[in-house]
C-alpha cells in the first residue's frame, strides 16, 4: 500500500498546519465501532470522509475524541492509515500518541509507517510528576520518532515558562495544545515561545474560550462539534474570523452554551455526546467503548432537540 503524506520535516508540518488554520477548525474525528465494540474500519473511512468534505484545517484522528485511550496497536493502525489515505495531502494528518513515553513510541512507529505528518503527545498515564520529568518524557519520545511533535498540557500535564524554553529547543517539537484554559499561564508561554511555535486551543467544547484565547495569542481551537455538525462549527468559525460578534453571541447563546451543560451532565459525555449526536446525523459511528457510556435517554432527547435548533439557526437540519 503506497503512503500519502508523513512529511517528517517539522518546518513544513507547521508551515501547512499554519495555512490550515487560518481557513478552517482542527477536526478530530471520532473513531466508529459495530455494536460489539469492535472495530468498523468502513464506518472509520465514511466518518473522515465527510469531515473533509466540511473543509478542516487539518485532520486529528486517534486522539481524545477518537478514543485513543481504548484502540490497540492494529486498531490504531487502520484508524490512522485510513484517515492519510482519505485525505490524500489535502490537509495535515497528525496522529495522537501518548501513556508513558515507551508506549507513545510504540505508537509513533505505527504512524510513521501509515503516513502521518505530525503527533499529538496527550498527557501520560495516571501520575503527577514534576517539570523536569515532563521535559525529559517528551524528549525521550522526540528521540525516538522522525514525525513532529505537538504537546498537549492537560490533566498532570502543565508546563512551566522554564519547561516550555527547554522543550521549543527540541527539534522536533512544534507546538502546544492547552486543554486547562488558564489564560494567565497561557500568555506567559505564548510570550516565552520562539517565533514559529504553534499553540492550539484544545478546550472542551473549543469555542466556548475562542475568543479569550485569541485575545492571548491562541487563535486557532479543535472543535468537537466538526464532528457532527461542521455546518454549526463553519458558521461560528467563520464569525470569529470575520469578527461577526452578532453571530458569534447567537450561536453561543443558542447551541454551545446548553451544548456545554447538557456535556456537564455526566463523565466522559464530551466524547459519548459527539458520538450520539453523529449518530442523529446519520452517520455510522456506533457506540462509545468502555469505559465511556452511551448517553441516557432523557439526554439524548434533549440533544436532539439542541442539535435541531442549532442546525436551524445556520439553514441546515437534522
Amino acid at each position: 500500500m503506497v503512503k500519502v503524506g508523513g512529511d517528517p520535516v517539522p518546518q513544513n508540518v507547521a508551515r501547512r498546519l499554519r495555512e490550515g488554520m487560518a481557513h478552517g477548525v482542527l477536526s478530530f474525528p471520532l473513531t466508529a465501532f459495530h455494536d460489539d465494540g469492535t472495530l468498523d474500519p468502513d464506518g472509520c473511512r465514511a466518518h473522515v470522509a465527510g469531515r473533509l468534505a466540511a473543509g478542516p484545517g487539518a485532520l486529528f484522528p486517534a486522539c481524545g475524541t477518537g478514543e485513543f485511550f481504548s484502540l490497540d496497536e492494529e486498531e490504531y493502525r487502520s484508524v490512522v492509515t485510513l484517515a492519510v489515505e482519505e485525505a490524500a495531502g489535502r490537509v495535515p494528518v497528525v496522529a495522537g500518541t501518548g501513556y508513558g513515553w515507551a508506549q507513545a513510541a510504540r505508537f509513533a512507529r505505527i504512524a510513521e509507517q501509515a503516513g502521518a505528518d505530525a503527533l499529538l503527545v496527550l498527557p501520560h498515564y495516571l501520575t503527577d510528576a514534576p517539570q523536569d520529568g515532563l521535559a525529559a518524557q517528551l524528549e525521550r519520545l522526540a528521540a525516538r520518532t522522525r514525525l513532529p511533535l505537538i504537546t498537549y498540557q492537560r490533566g498532570q500535564v502543565a508546563y512551566g515558562v522554564e519547561t516550555l524554553r527547554r522543550i521549543a529547543r527540541i527539534p522536533n517539537v512544534i507546538g502546544l495544545k492547552d486543554g486547562h484554559s488558564d489564560l494567565d499561564r497561557l500568555q506567559r508561554l505564548t510570550l516565552t515561545a520562539p517565533d514559529g511555535f504553534l499553540f492550539f486551543n484544545g478546550a472542551a467544547t473549543a469555542e466556548i474560550q475562542a475568543r479569550a484565547y485569541a485575545a492571548v495569542g491562541v487563535p486557532a481551537y479543535s472543535s468537537a462539534v466538526h464532528a457532527f455538525a461542521p455546518e454549526i462549527a463553519g458558521a461560528f468559525f467563520t464569525a470569529l474570523r470575520d469578527d461577526d460578534g452578532e453571530t458569534a453571541d447567537k450561536l453561543l447563546r443558542a447551541f454551545y452554551v446548553p451544548f456545554v451543560e447538557l456535556r456537564d451532565r455526566a463523565p466522559g459525555y464530551a466524547v459519548s455526546l459527539v458520538k450520539a449526536a453523529a449518530r442523529l446525523r446519520g452517520q455510522r459511528v456506533g457506540p462509545v467503548r468502555a469505559p465511556l457510556t452511551d448517553p441516557a435517554p432523557a439526554d439524548l432527547a434533549d440533544l436532539k432537540a439542541l442539535l435541531a435548533a442549532g442546525l436551524d439557526l445556520v439553514g441546515a437540519s437534522l
